[in-house]
């Protein structure tokens, strides 16, 4: 069997960019409703984000300047 790994599989638009949107949204709604919290957690440290742009743009984001990047792009 061939080792799965973070990149197997990557590609875009797994989910519709129609569906990402609408998550980010929820996202930011929460965040701000919670005070940059939500029942997930910190939205500092959330994986929520960087799953949907994994999903949407294809992208693995893994360093912690890109994750940072991210959250902040679509939660602030």
């Amino acid at each position: 069997m061939k080792k799965i790994t973070c990149k197997t599989g990557l590609k875009k638009d797994v989910i519709s960019k129609t569906v990402f949107n609408r998550e980010v949204k929820l996202c930011q709604a929460l965040s701000e409703e919670g005070k940059g919290k939500c029942g997930w957690g910190k939205c500092s440290q959330c994986g929520v984000i960087p799953l949907l742009v994994k999903f949407h743009e294809g992208k693995l984001l893994e360093k912690k300047e890109d994750l940072a990047k991210a959250r902040k792009k679509y939660l602030i």
